[in-house]
């Protein structure tokens, strides 16, 4: 009979981890579904310059630029915005919720986006500051977390979630992944930093800034006999040596995703595979 007991003890144990796992990183619940405001379109008197790594308005300017480090193809999106409301976030799908997801590129697309990047796949989280376009969708702490703000005149900024209140920070955009890369134009990491169990060297993806409405979008390719990848310390360095006085590090390995003019710029590398995986939400420039 106890031995008995402890069989159904052990499949009750199995059943019960296997629905954690599952309602951790399979189960998709929507908690808000956003409702597409009307955006400000491109004016036809509006002249465009669109290149295959160049674009420009009269609001907008962007030049993409490649190079290769550390044996790791590296993508750096230089961008000037005239106003901080053309740095924007999206959901997936349009919808705050958990594990809901879509593709970098079709997130993009629905948002007509110039310029995209990953974001901090918030959705896989039950705790932490979720704050996205000024609003604000989830106040629950995350202990020891560190986050970027991006501030309504275009600077940024980085706080502790457990020493902030999120209701007095005026931000137009809060970024919660980390660790923080770079601040005040100094290296914050160090060659043994990590992001919880990853491997050393990785595809990243950062988000970094000269000066207001100046930033810089990097992605690097990793996991391939093409591309090692960087490590975080790796990371800063490059962005070091562009001179940038802010960097914030976001979702990296099979996240990472550049997308620029209508398509992916990398190579992501999701499960071995060449392709891209799906994330939460992504930070963009456009209208």
């Amino acid at each position: 009979m106890k031995h008995l007991y402890t069989i159904i003890f052990s499949l009750g144990l199995i059943a019960f981890t296997a629905f954690v796992l599952c309602d951790t990183f399979l189960l998709s619940t929507s908690y808000e579904v956003i409702e597409e405001k009307e955006e400000p379109s491109i004016n036809d008197s509006t002249e465009i310059i669109q290149e295959k790594d160049y674009y420009k308005d009269n609001h907008i300017e962007i030049k993409l630029t490649t190079s290769r480090k550390f044996n790791t193809d590296i993508y750096i999106a230089d961008v000037k915005i005239k106003d901080i409301k053309y740095l924007k976030t999206a959901f997936a799908k349009n919808t705050f919720g958990k594990n809901i997801t879509d593709y970098t590129s079709t997130i993009a697309k629905n948002h007509e986006a110039i310029l995209a990047i990953n974001g901090d796949f918030y959705g896989v989280q039950e705790k932490g500051f979720v704050l996205k376009n000024g609003i604000i969708y989830r106040e629950s702490v995350k202990k020891n977390k560190e986050d970027l703000i991006i501030k309504k005149e275009g600077s940024f900024d980085f706080i502790k979630e457990d020493e902030t209140n999120l209701k007095n920070i005026e931000a137009k955009e809060l970024l919660s992944f980390g660790p923080v890369l770079i601040k005040e134009g100094e290296i914050k990491v160090n060659k043994n930093s990590t992001v919880q169990k990853e491997l050393k060297s990785n595809p990243r993806t950062a988000i970094a800034m000269y000066e207001p409405l100046h930033y810089v979008f990097m992605v690097s390719d990793g996991r391939t006999s093409e591309s090692e990848g960087l490590s975080l310390y790796e990371m800063a360095e490059v962005l070091k040596e562009l001179g940038v006085k802010m960097a914030y590090n976001l979702d990296g390995g099979g996240s990472s995703s550049l997308y620029f003019n209508g398509e992916i710029i990398n190579k992501p590398m999701n499960k071995g595979k060449l392709g891209e995986r799906k994330v939460s939400d992504i930070v963009y420039i456009g209208y």
